[in-house]
Protein backbone atom coordinates (compact mmCIF):
# COMPACT_ATOMS: atom_id res chain seq x y z
CA UNK A 1 0.00 0.00 0.00
CA UNK A 2 1.51 3.35 -1.04
CA UNK A 3 1.77 6.47 1.11
CA UNK A 4 -1.15 8.28 -0.55
CA UNK A 5 -3.51 5.34 -0.02
CA UNK A 6 -2.48 5.08 3.65
CA UNK A 7 -3.13 8.80 4.17
CA UNK A 8 -6.52 8.60 2.44
CA UNK A 9 -7.62 5.70 4.64
CA UNK A 10 -6.21 7.41 7.73
CA UNK A 11 -8.25 10.53 7.04
CA UNK A 12 -11.36 8.52 6.33
CA UNK A 13 -10.99 7.04 9.81
CA UNK A 14 -10.63 10.56 11.23
CA UNK A 15 -13.84 11.55 9.45
CA UNK A 16 -15.53 8.43 10.85
CA UNK A 17 -14.53 9.34 14.43
CA UNK A 18 -15.75 12.92 14.02
CA UNK A 19 -19.00 11.66 12.50
CA UNK A 20 -19.44 9.29 15.44
CA UNK A 21 -18.89 12.17 17.88
CA UNK A 22 -21.47 14.27 16.03
CA UNK A 23 -24.14 11.56 16.09
CA UNK A 24 -23.40 10.89 19.78
CA UNK A 25 -23.91 14.59 20.58
CA UNK A 26 -27.28 14.62 18.80
CA UNK A 27 -28.77 13.63 22.15
CA UNK A 28 -29.10 17.39 22.68
CA UNK A 29 -31.35 17.66 19.63
CA UNK A 30 -33.21 14.56 20.79
CA UNK A 31 -33.93 16.14 24.15
CA UNK A 32 -35.05 19.37 22.49
CA UNK A 33 -37.52 17.47 20.34
CA UNK A 34 -39.38 16.48 23.52
CA UNK A 35 -39.91 20.06 24.74
CA UNK A 36 -43.44 20.27 23.32
CA UNK A 37 -44.69 17.03 24.89
CA UNK A 38 -48.02 17.72 26.55
CA UNK A 39 -47.16 15.64 29.61
CA UNK A 40 -44.33 18.00 30.57
CA UNK A 41 -44.90 20.82 33.01
CA UNK A 42 -43.20 24.22 32.79
CA UNK A 43 -40.78 23.04 35.48
CA UNK A 44 -39.95 19.94 33.42
CA UNK A 45 -39.22 22.10 30.38
CA UNK A 46 -36.95 24.37 32.37
CA UNK A 47 -35.11 21.33 33.68
CA UNK A 48 -34.58 20.09 30.13
CA UNK A 49 -33.31 23.51 29.01
CA UNK A 50 -31.01 23.69 32.04
CA UNK A 51 -29.49 20.30 31.29
CA UNK A 52 -29.16 20.59 27.50
CA UNK A 53 -28.09 24.23 27.62
CA UNK A 54 -24.75 23.11 29.05
CA UNK A 55 -23.99 20.82 26.12
CA UNK A 56 -25.45 22.26 22.94
CA UNK A 57 -22.28 24.14 21.94
CA UNK A 58 -20.28 20.89 21.83
CA UNK A 59 -22.53 19.50 19.11
CA UNK A 60 -22.47 22.76 17.15
CA UNK A 61 -18.67 22.87 17.31
CA UNK A 62 -18.34 19.22 16.30
CA UNK A 63 -20.56 19.83 13.26
CA UNK A 64 -18.25 22.66 12.16
CA UNK A 65 -15.11 20.56 12.75
CA UNK A 66 -16.63 17.59 10.89
CA UNK A 67 -17.48 19.78 7.88
CA UNK A 68 -14.07 21.44 7.94
CA UNK A 69 -12.21 18.13 8.11
CA UNK A 70 -14.27 16.73 5.24
CA UNK A 71 -13.58 19.82 3.16
CA UNK A 72 -9.84 19.68 3.77
CA UNK A 73 -9.35 15.94 3.26
CA UNK A 74 -11.97 15.13 0.59
CA UNK A 75 -12.69 18.44 -1.16
CA UNK A 76 -14.48 16.87 -4.13
CA UNK A 77 -17.14 15.47 -1.80
CA UNK A 78 -17.49 18.86 -0.18
CA UNK A 79 -17.93 20.67 -3.50
CA UNK A 80 -20.25 17.98 -4.86
CA UNK A 81 -22.55 17.54 -1.88
CA UNK A 82 -22.41 20.89 -0.12
CA UNK A 83 -22.30 22.81 -3.38
CA UNK A 84 -24.84 20.71 -5.27
CA UNK A 85 -27.40 19.48 -2.74
CA UNK A 86 -27.43 22.89 -1.15
CA UNK A 87 -31.12 22.88 -0.17
CA UNK A 88 -30.47 19.90 2.09
CA UNK A 89 -27.40 21.45 3.72
CA UNK A 90 -28.92 24.95 3.96
CA UNK A 91 -31.90 23.54 5.85
CA UNK A 92 -29.52 21.72 8.21
CA UNK A 93 -27.48 24.85 8.85
CA UNK A 94 -30.61 26.98 9.29
CA UNK A 95 -31.95 24.58 11.92
CA UNK A 96 -28.68 24.83 13.86
CA UNK A 97 -28.80 28.62 13.64
CA UNK A 98 -32.25 28.46 15.25
CA UNK A 99 -30.70 26.43 18.08
CA UNK A 100 -27.92 28.96 18.70
CA UNK A 101 -30.34 31.89 18.65
CA UNK A 102 -32.74 30.14 21.02
CA UNK A 103 -30.18 29.36 23.71
CA UNK A 104 -28.76 32.86 23.40
CA UNK A 105 -32.01 34.81 23.70
CA UNK A 106 -34.58 32.48 25.30
CA UNK A 107 -34.24 33.91 28.80
CA UNK A 108 -32.75 37.31 28.03
CA UNK A 109 -34.46 40.34 29.61
CA UNK A 110 -36.77 42.07 27.16
CA UNK A 111 -37.55 38.89 25.22
CA UNK A 112 -40.62 40.06 23.29
CA UNK A 113 -41.32 36.67 21.69
CA UNK A 114 -41.65 34.69 24.91
CA UNK A 115 -39.94 31.44 25.84
CA UNK A 116 -42.54 29.40 23.97
CA UNK A 117 -41.35 30.73 20.61
CA UNK A 118 -37.77 29.69 21.33
CA UNK A 119 -38.95 26.31 22.58
CA UNK A 120 -40.59 25.81 19.19
CA UNK A 121 -37.29 26.79 17.51
CA UNK A 122 -35.44 24.22 19.62
CA UNK A 123 -38.07 21.62 18.74
CA UNK A 124 -37.58 22.39 15.03
CA UNK A 125 -33.81 22.06 15.38
CA UNK A 126 -34.26 18.76 17.22
CA UNK A 127 -36.54 17.21 14.62
CA UNK A 128 -35.34 18.78 11.38
CA UNK A 129 -31.63 18.80 12.25
CA UNK A 130 -31.51 15.10 13.18
CA UNK A 131 -33.66 13.94 10.27
CA UNK A 132 -31.78 15.88 7.60
CA UNK A 133 -28.35 14.92 8.97
CA UNK A 134 -29.47 11.29 8.82
CA UNK A 135 -30.58 11.78 5.22
CA UNK A 136 -27.26 13.41 4.31
CA UNK A 137 -25.39 10.38 5.66
CA UNK A 138 -27.81 7.99 3.95
CA UNK A 139 -26.75 9.41 0.58
CA UNK A 140 -23.32 7.87 1.22
CA UNK A 141 -25.00 4.48 0.79
CA UNK A 142 -27.97 5.12 -1.47
CA UNK A 143 -26.43 7.77 -3.73
CA UNK A 144 -27.33 11.13 -5.19
CA UNK A 145 -28.24 12.53 -8.60
CA UNK A 146 -24.99 14.19 -9.64
CA UNK A 147 -22.28 14.01 -12.26
CA UNK A 148 -18.60 14.92 -11.94
CA UNK A 149 -16.54 16.16 -14.88
CA UNK A 150 -13.13 17.32 -13.68
CA UNK A 151 -12.18 18.76 -17.06
CA UNK A 152 -14.87 21.42 -16.56
CA UNK A 153 -12.38 23.27 -14.39
CA UNK A 154 -10.76 24.42 -17.67
CA UNK A 155 -14.02 25.94 -18.90
CA UNK A 156 -13.62 29.66 -18.33
CA UNK A 157 -17.35 30.32 -18.80
CA UNK A 158 -18.56 27.72 -16.27
CA UNK A 159 -15.69 26.06 -14.32
CA UNK A 160 -18.04 23.83 -12.32
CA UNK A 161 -16.82 20.28 -11.75
CA UNK A 162 -19.96 18.82 -10.20
CA UNK A 163 -23.47 19.11 -11.61
CA UNK A 164 -26.49 18.19 -9.49
CA UNK A 165 -30.10 17.42 -10.33
CA UNK A 166 -32.19 20.57 -10.98
CA UNK A 167 -33.87 20.14 -7.59
CA UNK A 168 -30.49 20.57 -5.82
CA UNK A 169 -31.04 18.16 -2.95
CA UNK A 170 -34.82 18.35 -2.57
CA UNK A 171 -35.10 14.98 -4.32
CA UNK A 172 -32.77 13.47 -1.69
CA UNK A 173 -34.96 14.73 1.14
CA UNK A 174 -38.04 12.88 -0.14
CA UNK A 175 -36.23 9.67 -1.12
CA UNK A 176 -37.78 6.96 1.07
CA UNK A 177 -34.46 5.25 1.82
CA UNK A 178 -32.87 8.50 2.95
CA UNK A 179 -35.97 9.38 4.92
CA UNK A 180 -35.87 5.97 6.62
CA UNK A 181 -32.38 6.64 7.93
CA UNK A 182 -33.27 10.24 8.81
CA UNK A 183 -36.21 9.25 10.99
CA UNK A 184 -34.15 6.43 12.50
CA UNK A 185 -31.45 8.95 13.52
CA UNK A 186 -34.16 11.17 15.02
CA UNK A 187 -35.52 8.29 17.09
CA UNK A 188 -31.99 7.39 18.18
CA UNK A 189 -31.35 10.99 19.22
CA UNK A 190 -34.62 11.07 21.19
CA UNK A 191 -33.67 7.80 22.87
CA UNK A 192 -30.23 9.14 23.82
CA UNK A 193 -31.86 12.38 24.95
CA UNK A 194 -34.22 10.56 27.30
CA UNK A 195 -31.33 8.48 28.68
CA UNK A 196 -29.22 11.58 29.26
CA UNK A 197 -32.04 13.45 31.00
CA UNK A 198 -32.64 10.46 33.28
CA UNK A 199 -28.95 10.54 34.21
CA UNK A 200 -28.55 14.31 34.52
CA UNK A 201 -31.66 15.12 36.58
CA UNK A 202 -31.85 13.96 40.19
CA UNK A 203 -34.46 14.01 42.97
CA UNK A 204 -37.45 14.16 40.64
CA UNK A 205 -39.19 10.81 40.32
CA UNK A 206 -42.11 12.28 38.37
CA UNK A 207 -39.72 13.61 35.73
CA UNK A 208 -37.90 10.25 35.58
CA UNK A 209 -41.19 8.41 35.01
CA UNK A 210 -42.02 10.68 32.08
CA UNK A 211 -38.56 10.23 30.57
CA UNK A 212 -38.78 6.45 30.97
CA UNK A 213 -42.09 6.46 29.12
CA UNK A 214 -40.48 8.52 26.36
CA UNK A 215 -37.54 6.12 26.37
CA UNK A 216 -39.79 3.08 25.88
CA UNK A 217 -41.74 4.63 23.00
CA UNK A 218 -38.79 6.16 21.16
CA UNK A 219 -36.51 3.15 21.68
CA UNK A 220 -39.19 0.77 20.37
CA UNK A 221 -39.65 2.86 17.23
CA UNK A 222 -35.88 3.18 16.82
CA UNK A 223 -35.28 -0.58 17.07
CA UNK A 224 -37.96 -1.30 14.45
CA UNK A 225 -36.57 1.34 12.09
CA UNK A 226 -33.00 0.12 12.68
CA UNK A 227 -33.97 -3.44 11.73
CA UNK A 228 -35.67 -2.19 8.57
CA UNK A 229 -32.69 0.03 7.74
CA UNK A 230 -30.23 -2.84 8.30
CA UNK A 231 -32.27 -5.07 5.98
CA UNK A 232 -32.44 -2.37 3.30
CA UNK A 233 -28.73 -1.56 3.59
CA UNK A 234 -27.46 -5.14 3.51
CA UNK A 235 -29.56 -5.94 0.42
CA UNK A 236 -28.78 -2.66 -1.35
CA UNK A 237 -26.61 -2.28 -4.42
CA UNK A 238 -23.31 -0.48 -3.99
CA UNK A 239 -20.61 0.77 -6.32
CA UNK A 240 -17.47 -1.38 -6.61
CA UNK A 241 -14.20 0.04 -7.90
CA UNK A 242 -12.47 -2.32 -10.35
CA UNK A 243 -8.65 -2.66 -10.48
CA UNK A 244 -8.58 -0.53 -13.65
CA UNK A 245 -10.41 2.30 -11.86
CA UNK A 246 -13.80 1.81 -13.53
CA UNK A 247 -16.89 1.50 -11.35
CA UNK A 248 -19.94 -0.71 -11.49
CA UNK A 249 -22.99 -1.50 -9.39
CA UNK A 250 -22.73 -4.68 -7.31
CA UNK A 251 -25.65 -6.36 -5.55
CA UNK A 252 -25.44 -6.68 -1.75
CA UNK A 253 -22.19 -4.70 -1.75
CA UNK A 254 -22.45 -3.55 1.89
CA UNK A 255 -23.18 -7.07 3.11
CA UNK A 256 -20.04 -8.27 1.32
CA UNK A 257 -18.09 -5.42 2.90
CA UNK A 258 -19.07 -6.58 6.38
CA UNK A 259 -18.16 -10.17 5.53
CA UNK A 260 -14.84 -9.11 4.01
CA UNK A 261 -13.97 -6.93 7.02
CA UNK A 262 -14.67 -9.07 10.12
CA UNK A 263 -13.12 -6.49 12.47
CA UNK A 264 -15.60 -3.89 11.24
CA UNK A 265 -18.43 -6.42 11.59
CA UNK A 266 -17.41 -7.08 15.22
CA UNK A 267 -17.31 -3.34 15.96
CA UNK A 268 -20.77 -3.01 14.44
CA UNK A 269 -22.18 -5.86 16.55
CA UNK A 270 -20.53 -4.58 19.74
CA UNK A 271 -22.05 -1.18 19.08
CA UNK A 272 -25.52 -2.64 18.60
CA UNK A 273 -25.22 -4.59 21.85
CA UNK A 274 -24.07 -1.45 23.67
CA UNK A 275 -27.01 0.58 22.39
CA UNK A 276 -29.54 -2.10 23.35
CA UNK A 277 -28.06 -2.64 26.82
CA UNK A 278 -28.03 1.10 27.49
CA UNK A 279 -31.74 1.20 26.65
CA UNK A 280 -32.66 -1.89 28.65
CA UNK A 281 -30.62 -1.28 31.81
CA UNK A 282 -32.59 1.72 33.18
CA UNK A 283 -35.83 -0.14 32.49
CA UNK A 284 -34.96 -3.45 34.18
CA UNK A 285 -32.55 -2.36 36.94
CA UNK A 286 -34.27 -0.30 39.61
CA UNK A 287 -32.55 3.01 40.25
CA UNK A 288 -30.01 2.58 37.43
CA UNK A 289 -29.53 5.89 35.58
CA UNK A 290 -26.37 5.54 33.51
CA UNK A 291 -27.57 3.68 30.44
CA UNK A 292 -26.68 6.78 28.40
CA UNK A 293 -22.98 5.93 28.44
CA UNK A 294 -23.59 2.40 27.13
CA UNK A 295 -25.89 3.57 24.36
CA UNK A 296 -23.69 6.56 23.55
CA UNK A 297 -20.56 4.42 23.22
CA UNK A 298 -22.50 1.85 21.19
CA UNK A 299 -23.78 4.58 18.89
CA UNK A 300 -20.23 5.79 18.25
CA UNK A 301 -19.04 2.26 17.39
CA UNK A 302 -21.94 1.68 14.99
CA UNK A 303 -21.34 4.99 13.20
CA UNK A 304 -17.61 4.31 12.83
CA UNK A 305 -18.32 0.85 11.41
CA UNK A 306 -20.87 2.27 8.94
CA UNK A 307 -18.33 4.80 7.67
CA UNK A 308 -15.85 1.95 7.19
CA UNK A 309 -18.45 -0.06 5.27
CA UNK A 310 -19.20 2.95 3.08
CA UNK A 311 -15.62 3.90 2.21
CA UNK A 312 -13.31 0.88 2.47
CA UNK A 313 -12.99 -2.36 0.48
CA UNK A 314 -12.87 -0.61 -2.92
CA UNK A 315 -16.27 0.98 -2.36
CA UNK A 316 -17.56 4.30 -3.65
CA UNK A 317 -18.77 6.14 -0.55
CA UNK A 318 -20.91 8.54 -2.60
CA UNK A 319 -22.58 6.66 -5.47
CA UNK A 320 -23.91 8.63 -8.42
CA UNK A 321 -27.37 7.58 -9.53
CA UNK A 322 -26.95 9.57 -12.74
CA UNK A 323 -23.52 8.37 -13.90
CA UNK A 324 -21.87 5.53 -12.01
CA UNK A 325 -18.41 6.61 -13.20
CA UNK A 326 -18.94 9.93 -11.37
CA UNK A 327 -19.23 8.14 -8.01
CA UNK A 328 -16.84 9.38 -5.35
CA UNK A 329 -14.28 7.20 -3.60
CA UNK A 330 -11.71 8.07 -0.98
CA UNK A 331 -9.11 7.75 -3.76
CA UNK A 332 -10.62 10.02 -6.42
CA UNK A 333 -12.02 12.70 -4.08
CA UNK A 334 -9.14 13.29 -1.67
CA UNK A 335 -6.69 16.16 -1.40
CA UNK A 336 -3.15 15.89 -2.73
CA UNK A 337 -0.53 13.86 -0.90
CA UNK A 338 1.16 17.09 0.21
CA UNK A 339 -2.06 18.43 1.76
CA UNK A 340 -2.84 15.12 3.44
CA UNK A 341 0.68 14.94 4.89
CA UNK A 342 0.48 18.45 6.30
CA UNK A 343 -2.99 17.75 7.71
CA UNK A 344 -1.73 14.53 9.27
CA UNK A 345 0.67 16.54 11.37
CA UNK A 346 -2.24 18.76 12.38
CA UNK A 347 -4.30 15.68 13.24
CA UNK A 348 -2.07 14.99 16.25
CA UNK A 349 -4.19 17.71 17.86
CA UNK A 350 -7.34 15.56 17.59
CA UNK A 351 -6.70 13.75 20.93
CA UNK A 352 -6.24 17.14 22.57
CA UNK A 353 -9.51 18.33 21.05
CA UNK A 354 -11.30 15.23 22.38
CA UNK A 355 -9.65 15.76 25.77
CA UNK A 356 -10.82 19.36 25.74
CA UNK A 357 -14.38 18.26 24.94
CA UNK A 358 -14.24 15.77 27.81
CA UNK A 359 -12.89 18.45 30.17
CA UNK A 360 -15.55 20.97 29.16
CA UNK A 361 -18.19 18.25 29.52
CA UNK A 362 -17.00 17.51 33.04
CA UNK A 363 -16.78 21.15 34.12
CA UNK A 364 -20.15 22.10 32.68
CA UNK A 365 -21.96 19.08 34.06
CA UNK A 366 -21.32 19.87 37.70
CA UNK A 367 -23.84 18.38 40.05
CA UNK A 368 -27.06 16.85 38.68
CA UNK A 369 -29.94 19.22 38.00
CA UNK A 370 -32.99 19.13 40.23
CA UNK A 371 -36.15 21.18 40.77
CA UNK A 372 -34.27 23.00 43.55
CA UNK A 373 -32.11 24.93 41.05
CA UNK A 374 -34.56 25.01 38.15
CA UNK A 375 -34.73 28.81 38.16
CA UNK A 376 -31.14 29.03 36.89
CA UNK A 377 -32.16 28.70 33.26
CA UNK A 378 -30.80 29.45 29.83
Amino acid sequence: MDTLTCLQQYWWLIIAVLGAALVFLLFVQGGQSMLLCRSLTSTDRRLIINVLGKKWELGFTTLVVFGGAFFASFPLFYSTSFGGAYWLWMLILFSFILQAVSYEFRSKPGNIFGTRTYDVFLFINGCVGCTLLGEAVAMMFFGGEFTVTKTNILDGAAPVISQWAPTHGLEAIICWKNLLMGVMVLMLARTLGALYLIMAVSHDESFHRKMRRNLVVNAAIFVVLFLVFAAVLLTADGVQVAPDGSMQWVANKYLYNLLDMPVVACIFLLGVVGVLWGIAAPLIIKGYRHGFWWSGAGTALVVISLFCVAGFNATAYYPSLTDVQSSLTIANSSSSIFTLKVMSWVSVLVPFVLAYIAYVWYKMSGKPESPANVDQVY
